[in-house]
């Protein structure tokens, strides 16, 4: 996996003309980034985050996809358990 990931860098690096530690830059940011939207969410649902609080920290957009999401599976497993 080390050597595949270290290719993959390299190729990133090359193609957008950018050092390579401005890759592992980029990609960590990008990571957190979604993690912490995770956790954010996450304390949403666990209601220990107002949904307002919520949509200042990560915006609008994502709270209302992840509730969107929510009452998606929350309806499958609903339908799952009735049918």
């Amino acid at each position: 996996m080390g050597a595949e990931l270290s290719d993959r860098v390299r190729e990133i690096a090359s193609a957008r003309g950018v050092p390579e530690s401005e890759v592992f830059e980029r990609a960590l940011e990008r990571s957190l980034e979604d993690l912490w939207v995770d956790v954010v969410i996450s304390a949403y649902f666990d209601g220990d985050l107002g949904r307002e609080e919520a949509i200042e920290r990560v915006g609008r957009t994502k709270i209302e996809r992840a509730e969107r999401e929510r009452a998606i599976v929350e309806d499958d497993v609903e339908w799952g358990l009735n049918a």
